[in-house]
């Protein structure tokens, strides 16, 4: 195996992943995804990477066209004899289904992770899973970052002193406890429980937040509906402000038209998964030097532990 290495992308994922490789300090590599007349899609890389590490960029998020690239690019990768093969998927698709909640149904989260295997990955690279616990869905290295070294260094630069940090559901505490604890700061609980998926039957704040500077803490925003609603009661209950910060914008549905009606100030995302639209409320911290960071280390076999906030 020789010591070059090789930034592939997605489709999906070019705007991002362009801006992995200007931090990293190097252009894309040469690839391009030709389509046949049903729509069977098939990734060509045009240079060689024989013996090369090489690092394939794109998120899974919808449409399962993201998913199937990756797939295919890194059997051609492999079928192209690379030397070392990481697959960096800034959002992992189908990490929300890491179990059995229901009966007879899958757990897809274990499935991606058994395709992404098979077709040859030696090393995945991704920000922020659903559950931590999807790690161990895996037989070869993760490399599980965390959006923690891109926000708190935000939040270093502004006035903390009356913010109090909230979970928008049980299932968030721990994500919104790390922040709460390292800015020294107090945390409240919003608990809902929902009729179905999507949808959020009721909820209830556990905590105190009159006159405070509330920022919620989640990893993703899917309908907005969760977080929406508990900005809401936040504020009813006698917050000064409120923001969020939620790592993947999904956003569907009327995602962003509830956030626009709701008490949210601000919602504060990462570029793993693109915007479909502008939104005033929303602001964009990017993720490149992160990925890019971490992609050095990993090919200089230094630690990737040290890019974590302690």
């Amino acid at each position: 195996m020789n010591d070059h290495v090789t930034l592939l992308s997605s489709t999906g994922s070019r705007y991002l992943s362009e801006k992995i490789a200007t931090a990293y300090g190097q252009d894309l590599g040469e690839m391009m995804v030709s389509r046949f007349n049903d729509g069977e899609m098939q990734p060509i890389i045009k240079q060689s990477i024989r013996g090369e590490y090489v690092f394939i960029i794109g998120s899974t998020f919808q449409p399962h066209d993201n998913l199937m690239e990756m797939l295919l690019t890194i059997d051609a990768a492999r079928r192209a004899s690379a030397g070392y093969i990481c697959a960096v998927i800034p959002y992992f698709g189908y990490a929300r289904q890491d179990r059995k909640d229901q009966p007879r149904v899958p757990i897809s989260a274990k499935l991606i992770a058994n395709l992404l295997t098979e077709a040859g990955v030696d090393r995945i690279m991704t920000m922020d899973f659903h559950a931590d616990q999807i790690q161990g869905f895996f037989d070869i290295p993760v490399d599980h970052l965390q959006s923690q070294a891109i926000y708190m260094p935000y939040f270093e630069q502004q006035d903390m002193s009356n913010v109090t940090f909230a979970s928008p559901d049980m299932g968030g505490v721990k994500r919104a406890r790390a922040y709460a604890k390292y800015f020294e700061r107090n945390l409240v609980i919003c608990d809902k429980y929902r009729k179905r998926a999507g949808e959020v039957a009721g909820m209830t704040l556990i905590g105190d937040v009159e006159g405070a500077d509330v920022i919620l803490v989640d990893d993703l925003v899917d309908t907005a509906g969760t977080l929406c609603r508990a900005a809401d009661l936040i504020m009813e209950k006698g917050a000064t402000r409120v923001r969020a910060i939620a790592t993947h914008p999904i956003l569907s549905g009327n995602a962003y038209e509830k956030i626009e009606k709701s008490a949210l100030e601000t919602l504060i995302v990462c570029d793993a998964v693109p915007l479909k639209q502008i939104s005033s409320k929303i602001k964009v911290l990017s993720s490149a030097q992160l990925f890019a960071t971490a992609i050095r280390n990993t090919h200089h076999n230094e630690s990737i532990s040290a890019l974590f906030v302690k």
